[in-house]
């Protein structure tokens, strides 16, 4: 289960959404989410399914590697499902015990689970195609002009990659403590949610030392290399805009125009 965890991971690689200007891609995934919650009607969210289809197909991922991220929350999803099949008034299509499932729950389900799949599959593939450290240096460009009001916009760029980059590790870190605890007997999978909650007592003790000496060894080694913030720091990489970004912000706003006219005529 924790290696299906794909979440900040990078899959290099050389396909066109790899070569687009990070900020580009941070940007139209925001409109991209907007447009999710904005749409309306079965054509529109079918027209918001072909392009992420397409995206998928264009950043050359493998298509499993995308779909294995939604292994982890599928569960969630899942509930999501079923718990509007039975809370919403329409036309009764089927009755278990007392419970009512309509054709409004039916379709109100379906609409919840897809934005929540096309949601989770544009995020994905946003770390799939950029690395860690362009995420850092795009986050800190946009919130750049916020620095103006005292916000410290390359910490807060450092933070929130850093913090993205070590899900994997600590997935793998985790993964790694309960397979040594099973070699040693411990039996996770039996008792019932007392005894199980007690049991994880020996996964996260190690858990939290080992991420506490990666973080100081982390701090060590930014210190090494005189690392002092944000104030005078330059970029050997500058980030520029190409003619791919302008391609890809007016396929956004074609797929906005399109949803806008639907839901007008709806």
């Amino acid at each position: 289960m924790l290696q299906d965890i794909t979440l900040g991971q990078f899959f290099p690689g050389n396909s066109i959404l790899h070569r687009l200007d990070p900020r580009t891609k941070i940007i139209l995934l925001f409109v991209l989410m907007i447009l999710i919650f904005v749409a309306k009607g079965a054509a529109a969210y079918a027209l918001l399914t072909c392009a992420t289809v397409f995206l998928v197909l264009v950043s050359k991922v493998p298509p499993l590697t995308v779909l294995k991220s939604l292994k982890p929350l599928m569960w969630i999803i899942l509930f999501t499902l079923v718990i509007h099949f039975f809370s919403h008034d329409g036309k009764v299509l089927a009755e278990i015990w007392i419970f009512k499932i309509t054709d409004e729950g039916v379709r109100f389900g379906a609409v919840i689970s897809l934005r929540l799949i096309l949601l989770i599959i544009l995020s994905s593939l946003l770390t799939f195609t950029t690395s860690p450290l362009q995420l850092t240096d795009a986050t800190e460009k946009l919130l750049a002009p916020l620095s103006k009001f005292g916000v410290p916009s390359h910490e807060l760029a450092m933070m929130m990659t850093i913090a993205l980059r070590f899900i994997p590790t600590l997935i793998e870190e985790t993964d790694k403590i309960i397979k040594a605890q099973k070699s040693r007997g411990v039996d996770f999978e039996t008792g019932n949610l007392l005894v199980r909650l007690k049991m994880f007592v020996p996964i996260l003790v190690p858990l939290f030392l080992s991420s506490f000496r990666r973080a100081d060894d982390l701090a060590m080694a930014m210190e090494a290399r005189c690392y002092r913030g944000g104030a005078g720091r330059t970029h050997m990489k500058q980030l520029k805009f190409g003619r791919a970004d302008f391609f890809a912000m007016a396929f956004v706003i074609l797929i906005g125009a399109a949803i806008g006219f639907l839901r007008y005529e709806s």
